[in-house]
């Protein structure tokens, strides 16, 4: 007995070999030309006791007849039993030429040529997608029934049906499996598609919320899952079993589940929050339809729900799947399988073999570059404050990363030191100091560096001034807070503006802004630090509206207190928790890595509900660390540094509160 395979390298087709290798007869599978070394590298690794059964026959699907040798089809006329047709474009975001070319013609292509060698029977590879969105349950003898074929997919997987129900001359036994996931064993599976498009929205309600916490989801329609080792056992089975051709059987689930209950099952397994209140999509129907279309058409909600379903990497089309309306009869499969112990196991048995696949191999996660160097290498970016603190460690790590850092500073014997660092190491390295508080200097500054450089690509705003003295102790001080709305907003602002025009025009750019975790604590002894950092976030965030659709991106840093020159007036910083500059530089790199709109540490984010959800209790936990927390003999004027010492119960409440600033 011999067999013959397209698309046998596949993944049903591997699978569907590893239960052939059990029988006798040799296989051949189609391999297109340049690939046969590939082919004998899949043998070695999946079938390495069987090298000499598995033979690759050179040809193209998208050719007539395969594109088989005359060599070739001598060999193996008369010789083959069973030709397998499985390759085709499963995939819903494939374009409708692709589909054409992958599903129809090749379908037609691939009769024509089990035609020419004489197979004794044509097995055809279907979908339930041939069904297109038939209202009702679809029997296994249904065909010319189906409708709703708009997409090119249903359309083209019903046409390459109709092909073999029209054309094949030789027996013909067709199979339609339902959305075929993992195999039920291992989990494995060699690409995204189907209920996998779900798994980044499961994977980040793990990461936000605690399993117990309910959540609000969406019932749905009932959508037909196997796993691909019962697809290929089944057809297997049914392909050797006698007098069964010119039938179509359905390789699904007799008992399908929900949406909204498959979503549940999967959650489970991954320990993320389940869907304690599930709306039935239905009830959508009774908005008109003038209504559902009128609100889609809006540009801001297209744009949402674009951003939404490309963060989460799911096909707009999969929305379209919610309501899935057709249900699948599979007694002539049962009947075809009765006797065996080939069925569809339940999805809670396997769930979590095909999640902790998913995560290990095929989240979208896995293949980020997060290299520092695939972001920045050959980019230039701008680091001002950087003499010393935050500024120096991020300058010299992206200098190490391959950028061209162009470091800025008010002092130039500092700024001088961290160039020659750089320069050490072989980075390259160009210094500008200048007193970012002066606007003229500043726009002096902007003017070189796009004469020098012609922009920048990062524009990463550290430089600032901090000073930690009550309120009550700065009514004769407005110059405290004049002073700090000129460094920390004024100057961050001026070379904001100064480089977007660039950023803008070339459609890509990133400028992070170091803020401070007090704007999310309301920190008090901070209220002009606090109130100039709040006020570059809060024209970050205005910012990143306007530019959402320029390639231009915006990030605030709410840095926790960092070990820096810039906390050394405070003696009593000495003794309480706080992070490195290469700490504070390792957040910066997030920052360029993934350019999310907020980077704050847990406690940051806690405070910052707390005060939302609570802000009585958030006052009243701030108002006793400001009793707890004296004024420093720097903010009073004086030399005494006795009163700095910190005791047992601020060294708990500043272990306690971690990073915030006291």
């Amino acid at each position: 007995m011999s067999y013959f395979l397209t698309g046998g390298t596949g993944f049903i087709g591997r699978n569907l070999i590893d239960q052939l290798l059990k029988r006798r007869g040799t296989i051949h599978v189609l391999v297109r030309r340049g690939s046969g070394k590939k082919f004998r590298e899949l043998v070695k690794q999946r079938w390495p006791d069987h090298e000499k059964r598995l033979v690759a026959v050179t040809g193209d699907l998208t050719r007539p007849g395969l594109g088989l040798s005359k060599a070739d089809k001598e060999k193996l006329t008369g010789k083959v039993k069973h030709f397998f047709h499985l390759a085709a474009i499963y995939d819903l975001k494939a374009g409708r030429e692709e589909q054409e070319a992958g599903n129809v013609e090749g379908t037609r292509n691939a009769i024509r040529a089990a035609e020419a060698i004489k197979a004794k029977c044509f097995h055809h590879t279907s979908s339930i997608a041939a069904a297109g969105f038939y209202q009702g349950m679809f029997r296994e003898d249904m065909f010319e029934e189906a409708t709703g074929l708009d997409h090119p997919y249903f359309r083209t997987k019903h046409e390459s049906e109709g092909l073999v129900r029209r054309e094949c001359s030789i027996p013909w036994r067709v199979y339609r499996p339902g959305i075929v996931v993992g195999h039920s064993k291992t989990g494995e599976i060699d690409k995204i598609d189907g209920p996998y498009y779900f798994f980044k929205l499961i994977q980040k309600l793990r990461k936000m919320l605690p399993p117990w916490v309910p959540t609000l989801g969406i019932e749905g329609g009932r959508i037909n899952m196997v796993p691909v080792d019962f697809v290929a056992r089944a057809m297997d089975h049914i392909a050797h079993k006698p007098k069964l051709d010119g039938r179509c059987f359905h390789l699904t689930d007799p008992k399908p589940k929900r949406i909204g209950e498959i979503l549940n099952i999967f959650a489970d397994a991954a320990h993320a929050p389940v869907m304690s209140m599930r709306i039935d999509a239905r009830l959508f129907n009774f908005i008109p339809t003038p209504v559902k279309a009128g609100l889609t058409m809006m540009p801001p909600v297209r744009r949402i729900v674009d951003q939404v379903l490309g963060d989460l990497g799911i096909p707009k089309d999969m929305l379209s799947m919610i309501s899935y309306p057709t249900s699948f009869d599979c007694r002539d499969t049962e009947q075809a399988l009765k006797g065996t112990d080939i069925k569809v196991p339940p999805l809670e048995d396997y769930a979590w073999v095909l999640w902790d696949y998913w995560e290990r191999h095929l989240d979208p996660e896995l293949f980020i570059d997060r290299s520092l160097s695939g972001h920045v290498r050959d980019k230039v970016v701008l680091v001002t404050g950087a003499s010393s603190g935050i500024g120096r460690a991020t300058a010299m790590m992206m200098a190490r990363a391959g950028a061209r850092v162009i470091i800025v500073a008010r002092g130039e014997e500092k700024l001088a030191e961290t160039k020659a660092e750089i320069e050490a190491e072989g980075g390259a390295v160009y210094s500008y100091a200048c007193d970012l508080a002066e606007m003229d200097k500043s726009q002096e500054l902007i003017d070189q560096v796009i004469a020098d450089h012609g922009g920048v690509d990062f524009l990463i705003n550290n430089a600032g001034k901090s000073i930690r003295r009550s309120i009550a102790l700065s009514y004769d001080r407005f110059h405290d807070f004049e002073r700090l709305m000129q460094l920390n907003y004024f100057g961050s602002l001026k070379l904001i503006l100064g480089f977007l025009p660039i950023m803008a025009k070339q459609r890509r750019g990133h400028v992070i802004n170091i803020s401070s975790i007090g704007v999310l604590s309301n920190a008090p002894r901070f209220s002009a630090y606090v109130a100039s950092k709040a006020a570059l976030d809060a024209f970050s965030r205005c910012a990143a509206a306007e530019y959402n659709d320029t390639g231009v991106a915006f990030t605030t840093i709410n840095m926790p207190l960092v070990r820096t020159p810039m906390i050394a007036p405070t003696k009593m910083y000495e003794n309480v928790p706080t992070i490195t500059p290469e700490d504070a530089a390792d957040m910066i790199k997030q920052a360029v890595i993934y350019r999310p709109q907020r980077i704050a540490t847990r406690l940051g984010i806690f405070a910052q509900v707390l005060h939302a959800v609570a802000p009585k209790i958030s006052e009243i936990v701030m108002n006793s660390a400001f009793r707890m927390f004296p004024d420093s003999a720097a903010a009073k004027g004086v030399t005494s540094e006795a009163d700095e010492k910190p005791t047992q119960e601020q060294m708990a409440f500043a272990s306690l509160m971690r990073g915030i600033h006291w």
